[in-house]
């Protein structure tokens, strides 16, 4: 079974497979093809409209057949809601979902990050890979309810859209990742203390990356200390998670021990006894094999702690590149070439940048991982053209796009492209200039943003 994180995935056998979320939820099903609409009105099961070839609806139960779907599906997207309407997610228990397989064992779980303001939740989606199929986690939120997703995937509702200020481009409300993070069903670890902690986990480790071509890493004691809080979390609750119960993410004890990062990837893993079988563990599979080879890491730090109930050893290893100016300004450069590199392709004029624009971006990105919200609205009611007029851009219209948990920017931007309101904001003719914010922390990982503006 696979404990996912946001933008995890894994593939999925063949046959009947079983969604559940327990609580006071209502879920929902979208059937599309590879451009992310659905084919009609049909392709949307709800409570008033149960089933649809493959896919059925009963007693908060959702049910997938993949064999048996619609001619040209490729992607059905688990949508979750408040079983009373007026009632906000962030004041219900965070949904967690339970994917079965054919014969009843659970294949995968997924909590996203509690909700805010949000009144759905795109919880995951399961989407065919090559001739077999596989289930991403999502969490991606919104606020205007199940009208405005079933928008976003080209449903036809008949309900206005809210009302927004007239010099604003209307945007989705949130994105999480859809991109994959760097999520492992078990975990790593070094030894009990500081860089020595690793116990010759650092030569293990640096052997491996020479062998295939990558730099060594150095062990950071910042990075060994947030392993070593981590894992005696996960020991002490008994399961692999990415946040403590209090709501507490790995990526925030990083930047509480004071590391500020580019990029950031982790292992967190179960069962490895020592540093060497743990490096075993995640050389057999390309997915945990990554971060051990990238080049673009250069520190590492590793920890283990054991459940004394069980036995059960738990691992974190943390894998980073250190924030500098250089760093981020090529990232922001990358993020906004890729997007006018879309532009291009749809036969659209580049989007200039906008040190006003990029300002604002960058700053709100900073305040999302600092302050743990993750919202198009910040927490004093600011919307993204407050934000841009406070920055001193005085375009006629703003949008806004904003993400996380995506770990680079080829990510992001393939992340927003697949999210139709997002990729309408990259490729709306009439803007003319961008900036682009991106900050580490946070429960996600990471915050992207981009502020899209017209003269």
């Amino acid at each position: 079974m696979s404990e996912l994180v946001p933008g995890g995935n894994r593939p999925l056998p063949d046959g009947m497979l079983t969604i559940g979320v327990p609580g006071p939820f209502d879920l929902s099903v979208l059937i599309t093809d590879d451009t992310g609409k659905v084919g009609g009105d049909a392709d949307f099961v709800f409570y008033n409209q149960p089933s649809a070839p493959g896919t059925r609806l009963t007693d908060d139960v959702i049910t997938v057949d993949p064999r048996r779907l619609r001619a040209g599906a490729s992607r059905i997207t688990v949508v979750v809601s408040p079983a009373d309407p007026d009632t906000p997610l962030g004041r219900l228990p965070v949904p967690s979902l339970r994917l079965s397989g054919p014969g009843g064992e659970v294949l995968a779980r997924f909590t996203p990050p509690k909700p805010e303001r949000e009144t759905v939740l795109l919880l995951a989606e399961i989407y065919r890979r090559g001739t077999g199929w596989k289930v991403r986690a999502l969490g991606q939120g919104y606020a205007d309810g199940l009208a405005g997703v079933a928008r976003d995937f080209g449903v036809d509702v008949t309900d206005e859209d809210p009302a927004s200020p007239p010099s604003s481009a209307h945007a989705p409300t949130v994105q999480m990742p859809t991109a994959p993070m760097a999520s492992v069903p078990a975990a790593r670890r070094p030894g009990p203390d500081g860089s020595g902690a690793s116990h010759g986990f650092g030569a293990l480790v640096n052997a491996e990356r020479a062998r295939a071509g990558a730099p060594p890493v150095t062990i950071d004691a910042r990075l060994v200390s947030a392993a070593e809080a981590h894992a005696a979390t996960m020991a002490a609750q008994g399961r692999l998670s990415v946040e403590s119960p209090d709501g507490v993410s790995v990526f925030q004890r990083v930047t509480t021990q004071g590391y500020a990062y580019l990029t950031v990837a982790e292992h967190l893993v179960s069962g490895p006894r020592n540093p060497a079988d743990f490096l075993t563990y995640c050389l057999k599979d390309p997915h945990t094999r990554r971060p051990l080879r990238d080049a673009a890491f250069t520190d590492a730090g590793i920890a283990s702690a054991t459940d004394r109930r069980t036995g059960d050893v738990y691992w974190t290893a943390l894998w980073a590149r250190p924030l500098s100016a250089d760093g981020l300004r090529r990232t922001v450069s990358e993020v906004v070439a890729l997007t006018n590199g879309h532009r291009a392709t749809a036969g659209l004029r580049p989007l200039a940048d906008d040190t006003r624009l990029a300002s604002a971006a960058q700053a709100y990105s900073t305040d999302m991982a600092e302050r743990g919200f993750y919202s198009h609205t910040s927490p004093e009611g600011l919307e993204p053209w407050d934000r841009a007029r406070a920055a001193g851009a005085a375009h006629r219209g703003i949008g806004e796009n904003i993400a996380c948990g995506q770990r680079t920017a080829a990510e992001v931007v393939e992340g927003w492209m697949n999210s139709p309101g997002h990729r309408a904001n990259i490729l709306k003719p009439d803007f003319t200039h961008i900036g682009v914010g991106f900050a580490g922390g946070g429960r996600a990982g990471t915050y992207w943003t981009q502020l899209f503006g017209l003269v």
